[in-house]
């Protein structure tokens, strides 16, 4: 049964909270704004040294060390390079850090109520670029009144969003409530993806004490997020792969003894703590926890997912990817929709949704499973010269920036900003 009343209750609530919360950030305005501060975020406080903000954090680091880091953490034992200061992600630490910095970069939504002043400059990375899941108001009535009423605060703030091709620049404006301006530079965490990844592959290897020749597969489920009354859940759903089999098949296929590493959204690391495969144990490998899965995927030999937009960054880095998605058509209710023209009784030649990418023409370059028999004959007659075809194809028609700069790109534009010269 559905109780609007409450829904309308809970948004009461939070505009009177937001209200509180800008009076705080009003208070801090006593402070001036430092010229060489840099504050950053990620994923609500719950992420650490990781996503788009660390590559751009190390680059600017790299230049000119005098630049001052701040960073929101909601646990404060999470790892950071010693040039960072790592504060609680608090009201009273958001309002002072936050006003008295230069720069503000996030890859998520600020708290409802956080104010920018003027002269201040809000780059927003974003965590997804090209996807397979609606978002924002894509969702339909799956996007909430508070979510939209968040997205749309934190979106007047932002002065730009860092995208990487033509495809984001399409659909952003209504996935994610904005109006504004972008900065088609790359995607910087993908940085690590370009180019020769052996050292990432050796250095995976040696941490989890496996031999170097070893090859992994890292399947990467996409987080799953409900609402109701206006408040978000996560929820995990068990899986149906049967991974001895999947093990058989890679090795079948591609040769040399394979390991698979899982990587759930951290809020369902608990979980997955309690997850036991006794028939491939000790080929199981979680990494969860770390805070970077981009370092982690620049080492993979194939990517399994169902529905995560970094299928698509994979790909665009050589990596195979195979499609395991069945719940297609209930998946995509929950969403309101999917970015692609999927569904199950049509999955050997998938197009992009015109209604979210209308000058867009591209079709889904990844094989797409929806039991264990499909995935392991996807998995046996994988061709690479075919598959690279079709990546560079959604690469064109996507139009893909990917070629290892894009934290030198997105540096350029914050020193220019901060030194008062014109944008890049």
């Amino acid at each position: 049964m559905n109780y609007p009343w409450r829904e309308k209750a809970y948004i009461l609530f939070r505009r009177i909270k937001a209200l509180g919360n800008r009076m705080c950030f009003y208070l801090c305005r006593i402070f001036p704004v430092k010229g060489n501060r840099i504050s950053v975020c990620t994923f609500e406080g719950k992420g650490g040294f990781g996503c788009n903000p660390k590559y751009i954090v190390e680059e600017l680091h790299r230049r000119d060390p005098s630049y001052e880091f701040v960073w929101f953490v909601n646990d404060m034992g999470k790892s950071f390079p010693e040039y960072i200061r790592k504060v609680p992600n608090t009201l009273w630490n958001r309002a002072y850090w936050l006003s008295t910095s230069k720069i503000w970069i996030d890859n998520y939504r600020k708290p409802y109520g956080t104010c920018k002043r003027r002269n201040q400059y809000y780059l927003n990375t974003n965590h997804y670029t090209m996807g397979m899941k609606c978002t924002g108001i894509w969702r339909g009535k799956g996007f909430s009144q508070m979510a939209y009423l968040v997205s749309r605060n934190d979106s007047q703030m932002i002065d730009d969003i860092v995208i990487d091709s033509k495809w984001c620049e399409d659909s952003f404006y209504n996935s994610m409530v904005y109006e504004g301006s972008f900065l088609k530079i790359g995607v910087p965490r993908c940085d690590v993806l370009y180019g020769d990844k052996r050292l990432r592959h050796d250095r995976f290897c040696k941490k989890h004490n496996i031999p170097s020749e070893s090859k992994v597969l890292m399947f990467a489920p996409t987080f799953r997020e409900r609402a109701r009354n206006g408040k978000r859940s996560v929820f995990s759903e068990v899986w149906t792969i049967d991974f001895k089999r999947l093990m058989g098949c890679l090795e079948k296929r591609f040769g040399g003894k394979w390991y698979l590493c899982i990587r759930v959204h951290p809020q369902l690391a608990p979980i997955l703590r309690e997850y036991r495969n006794e028939e491939i144990q000790e080929r199981l490998i979680d990494e969860s926890q770390a805070d970077d899965m981009y370092e982690i995927l620049a080492g993979m030999d194939a990517y399994i997912t169902d529905y995560s937009s970094a299928m698509f960054e994979a790909g665009f880095a050589g990596i195979p990817v195979f499609i395991y998605a069945d719940d297609i058509e209930k998946y995509a209710r929950e969403r309101g929709s999917l970015m692609w023209n999927m569904t199950s009784g049509q999955l050997n030649h998938v197009t992009n949704n015109k209604k979210m990418t209308p000058e867009i023409d591209a079709v889904l370059p990844y094989p797409i499973a929806q039991n264990n028999e499909e995935l392991e004959e996807n998995i046996l007659n994988f061709d690479e010269k075919a598959y690279g075809d079709k990546i560079k194809c959604l690469a064109e028609a996507a139009g893909l920036v990917f070629d290892g700069r894009a934290s030198e790109r997105a540096a350029n534009k914050l020193e220019f900003y901060m030194k008062g010269l014109e944008s890049v």
